[in-house]
């Protein structure tokens, strides 16, 4: 696709994975409009991050996508949606459903409106491989049954059910980027890479929850590759295509491999608080990105631990970003 002067919209801007896809676009030349959520602080998340040349060259909007009337102008006169807004964080999910609800499922469906009235000519929506649960096979592809083992995986659940939805019911130009774990530069301490690299540089120990999990890790610059191969192709509208590694490894082990790296000895302890519920963790997330390869072209470059370096190294350049004595959900 030539993204050169293409007006593109991208939600869920000020976000980890939002800004780096940003990032992106303006690189390959397009215009884009990033949606931040209204703060009285003008703040744009993490897009307060970028270089200046970059930030000069985005148009900011803030809003809530639970607007109806808000959502409908942010859409207005774009092409390309790259829908990234949502609640995430699956600890908080616990302490309020409700809030997942309202934004995740509520926040699409004006969304989708919005798209349709417009007639944008594609929307990419994220979901999460936390949709599919503890794994009933590995690799896991897109045909996976889903299972919502948190409230944060089950309103994502509902977000993609309207997505695919609003597909066969309308015709809706849409395609479903299912991400297995992301990690990076600028990933906040709730993410499980940030919490132990922020431990090593400044706490005692590594406190974590439970050890024996096994994750998908695929860098961010990846991810963001992969929600532009997605847009650029017509063939992939109406699927879900799954971006991950292929190769999955323990908290414990990710631990380790953090800690050899850095050059740091410390104990990694697991704590009550930092576990979830025993029937609603997800023991195994590894990614068969068959789908990825062969309709977008798609295949991850960056190591798992090339990635570790570069988000140790931004970590450690931005310490007061983080707070390691607390856990962060």
């Amino acid at each position: 696709m030539d993204w050169h002067n293409r007006q593109v919209l991208v939600t869920g801007a000020g976000g980890f994975i939002g800004s780096h896809l940003v990032e992106a676009l303006v690189s390959s030349g397009a215009r884009v409009r990033a949606l931040v959520r209204y703060n009285s602080r003008n703040d744009w998340g993490l897009l307060e991050l970028l270089p200046p040349e970059v930030k000069s060259r985005i148009e900011v909007v803030a809003g809530d996508l639970t607007d109806p009337m808000g959502t409908f102008g942010a859409v207005a006169g774009c092409s390309i949606i790259f829908h990234l807004a949502a609640l995430i964080a699956i600890p908080y999910s616990y302490k309020s459903p409700a809030q997942f609800v309202a934004v995740n499922c509520g926040g699409v469906v004006n969304l989708l409106e919005a798209v349709r009235w417009h007639g944008v000519e594609c929307l990419v929506h994220t979901s999460t491989s936390e949709t599919y649960g503890t794994a009933r096979y590995t690799p896991i592809d897109e045909d996976h049954p889903l299972t919502g083992q948190s409230p944060y995986a089950a309103s994502k659940i509902g977000a993609d059910k309207l997505v695919e939805s609003y597909f066969l019911s309308f015709d809706l130009p849409v395609v479903t980027v299912r991400p297995f774990n992301t990690f990076g530069p600028r990933q906040s301490a709730r993410a499980i890479i940030p919490t132990i690299i922020a431990q090593a540089l400044g706490g005692d120990a590594i406190r974590l929850g439970s050890l024996t999990p096994r994750r998908d890790f695929t860098y961010v610059t990846d991810i963001a590759a992969g929600f532009l191969r997605a847009a650029a192709t017509p063939e992939a509208r109406g699927k879900v295509v799954n971006l991950g590694t292929g190769q999955a490894i323990s908290m414990g082990e990710l631990a380790q491999t953090i800690l050899r790296l850095m050059g740091v000895d410390k104990e990694i302890i697991s704590v009550a608080e930092r576990m979830r519920p025993t029937a609603s963790e997800v023991w195994h997330l590894e990614c068969d990105n068959r789908r990825a390869r062969e309709l977008l072209g798609w295949q991850p470059r960056v190591s798992l631990e090339e990635g570790l370096r570069r988000t140790v190294d931004f970590i450690a350049a931005h310490r007061e970003r983080y707070k390691p004595e607390i856990y962060n959900i």
